[in-house]
């Protein structure tokens, strides 16, 4: 009898570590629900990008306030990037807050070290997150001079038994912000791979944005809620949120959109969806690791077929991860069927991550066009409503195209068996990349 109980309980607990392991690969391979953007009561299908029913969309399903007046500046390599940004760091007054996903020991972070460390002995309190995963690389001794120095230092999701739960779900984020009142976000690292031109030397691609303006309290609105998690600290008072951050100055509407992972649909899958589906002449992506499900490759197409000039702009084999780009691929077929015209970027790595839809309405961020984004990742995308701005990341990309080769369908129809065989099996991976 004691024997068969034993058993018993050996076959319900082995039932139990069955079932906590299929809800646990479920739970780390779930998707996007949106399936279409549906206007009610609309015969346009969503509204136009620029109405005052889009900004109220946008505002609603996003939870990211536009503000007018900010300033904004668009970067594009590591040249125009980081002369300014050590600029920026040197002006500190009262505080420095940042949080990087990405970091490898090199010149660019002994020279971020340098400048933190002054502005430290300066009396400015510095905060410095980094994520546990893309962070992972730097030396224990790189912390340690920085918190030597005064500055506080963390780490964000560092990987124990006991959070095995959160492992795959990144803080991608990148956020600077100088005395509350100059932010930074973009696809931009600390790794001396972003240093030059983005065009030659394996100098990687990338798109950044520095702005003043109200969108910085939302971008150290979102460092806060990092910082809150990985230390238990919530930040708040006027050394880090200071009354004239929320001064607006300049001619641009903008906001910036932090999104994190649900259960369920995400802000940054509405906001992709809502950008698209309100698209009516023109719509631009750049974006690294584009790997969209079946909705969006839908919904990319469906813009095609209402008159909407749609342009994807990606890495080539140039690429850092390959089984992304491979798996991206295994669909151009069908986008290419549909009327999207693709191009990879030759040169280098393109990493960097924008949208401009009809010319006006504009993202910069940290959002990749794959399922790790929409769904498990913490991401920071600067939003503007500015035809100014608009025009200079229209003329950014048509740029890029020179040095990008289009995608023509029938020949890649000719690729190889290997090749197809290669992209089917990434493809099979794609809600995991």
């Amino acid at each position: 009898m004691k024997k068969m109980l034993k058993i018993s309980a050996l076959v319900l607990l082995a039932l139990l570590l069955l079932a906590m392991a299929f809800i646990g690969v479920l739970y780390s391979t779930r998707g996007t629900p949106i399936k279409v953007v549906h206007n009610v009561g609309g015969k346009e299908g969503a509204p136009a990008i620029g109405t005052e029913q889009f900004l109220r969309a946008v505002e609603l399903l996003t939870q990211a306030n536009l503000h007018a007046g900010h300033s904004i500046t668009v970067t594009t390599n590591g040249d125009e990037t980081y002369p300014q940004l050590w600029a920026d760091l040197r002006t500190a007054q009262r505080s420095i807050t940042l949080q990087f996903y990405y970091m490898n020991p090199g010149a660019m972070a002994d020279t971020l070290r340098t400048i933190l460390l002054e502005r430290a002995a300066a009396g400015v309190r510095v905060l410095f997150l980094h994520d546990a995963f893309g962070a992972q690389n730097l030396p224990d001794e790189y912390d340690a001079a920085l918190r030597q120095g005064g500055i506080e230092v963390s780490t964000f999701r560092p990987v124990h038994w006991y959070s095995i739960h959160k492992a795959q779900s990144r803080s991608h984020i990148r956020v600077v912000v100088i005395d509350g009142s100059i932010g930074w976000t973009g696809g931009f690292g600390i790794d001396d791979k972003w240093f030059g031109d983005g065009r030659t030397n394996g100098s990687w691609r990338d798109t950044n944005a520095r702005f003043v303006g109200p969108a910085v309290m939302q971008l150290q609105a979102t460092f806060t809620a990092g910082w809150a998690e990985a230390t238990g600290m919530l930040l708040t008072g006027e050394q880090f949120f200071p009354v004239e951050g929320f001064q607006a100055d300049g001619d641009q509407s903008a906001a910036l959109l932090h999104t994190a992972p649900t259960i369920g649909s995400t802000a940054a899958e509405r906001y992709l969806a809502l950008s698209i589906a309100s698209a009516r002449k023109t719509l631009y992506i750049t974006n690294s690791y584009f790997v969209p499900d079946e909705a969006f490759r839908r919904m990319l197409t469906e813009a095609v077929s209402r008159g909407v000039d749609v342009r994807i702009l990606t890495t080539s084999d140039e690429t850092d991860v390959k089984l992304t780009w491979m798996a991206g691929r295994a669909h151009y077929e069908e986008l290419l069927g549909g009327g999207v015209r693709v191009y990879e970027y030759q040169p280098t790595m393109m990493h960097a991550k924008t949208l401009v839809a009809d010319g006006q309405w504009s993202s910069i961020g940290t959002l990749n066009f794959d399922n790790r984004s929409l769904v498990f990742n913490d991401e920071s995308i600067l939003l503007s409503l500015n035809p100014q701005l608009g025009a200079q990341l229209d003329s950014i990309f048509i740029k890029d195209l020179e040095y990008s080769t289009e995608i023509q369908l029938e020949t890649f129809r000719q690729r190889s068996r290997i090749s197809r065989a290669k992209e089917w099996g990434a493809s099979r991976l794609g809600r995991l990349l």
